[in-house]
This record gives structure tokens, sequence and C-alpha cells, in this order.
């Protein structure tokens, strides 16, 4: 993909804060280049994998990239984990098997992979050559 020079290109601390950051300068971006009628979709997809990079990599830098070019809208996530992305089992969840104890609030999901799949028209992940991967 061959990005324009008002790529959003940002490292960001790989923590609770990271997915809100990112939805707010995508904001910004897609009305400028008139995408803003697929910013719900690019939000949901961007707190997805903002969240399994923290969760691979908690407190360390991860990269944050939104570009265009004529296809389309490019969301992708950089973090330094060696490891392929991976589909989590879903869980099925009953409010009597709910566990939303501080230490467990986000175990309940496994849906991330599977709702950015649904709404993005590809993904995957790319190793970069000087470590980690794209998202």
């Amino acid at each position: 993909m061959t990005t324009t020079s008002d790529c959003l290109l940002l490292p960001i601390l790989a923590s609770k804060a990271a997915p809100g950051l990112a939805r707010t300068l995508t904001r910004s971006r897609l009305d400028k280049w008139g995408y803003g009628h697929i910013s719900d979709d690019a939000f949901l997809i961007a707190s997805e994998l903002i969240a399994n990079a923290v969760t691979a990599t908690p407190g360390k830098e991860i990269r944050y990239r939104c570009s265009r070019d004529i296809e389309g809208v490019l969301i992708a996530v950089w973090d330094g984990s060696p490891g392929s992305p991976r589909v989590r089992p879903v869980i099925e969840m009953a409010l009597d098997t709910l566990d939303v104890s501080e230490e467990h609030w986000d175990d309940n999901g496994g849906r991330g992979l599977p709702i950015v799949a649904a709404l993005a028209a590809e993904c995957g992940h790319t190793p970069d050559p000087h470590g980690g991967k794209w998202v």
C-alpha cells in the first residue's frame, strides 16, 4: 500500500489508554479524508488490534498506523511479540458464569480477531524485518 503524506503513524505505550487515543486521532483523519461513514467500523478494528497488542506486550511500545490509498483505509498495529496472532476459542457467556472480578475483567472475550475479519476487507499479519509483527 502506498501511503499519503498525511498517514498517521503513532508510537503508543501499550496501556489501557491506547485504544482511546487511537480512536480520537483516527476520527480527525477519517473526517479529513471523507471516510467518516466508516468510522464506527474503523474504531472497532483499531480498538481490537490495539487491545491484542497491549495484551501481547504490556507496558512496551506499540505502533498504530492509519493510512489511505486509492483502495481505501489501512489500519495496522505493530507489537514486538514474535508470536503470530491466534484466534482464541469464543467463550459462551451466561450471567452465572461471567467473571467480572478485577483480575479477570477482560478474560471473557475471544471475539476480537473474528470481529476484525468480519469488518475488514482484508486482514492478516506480516512479520516486521526489525522484529515483531504488523497486524
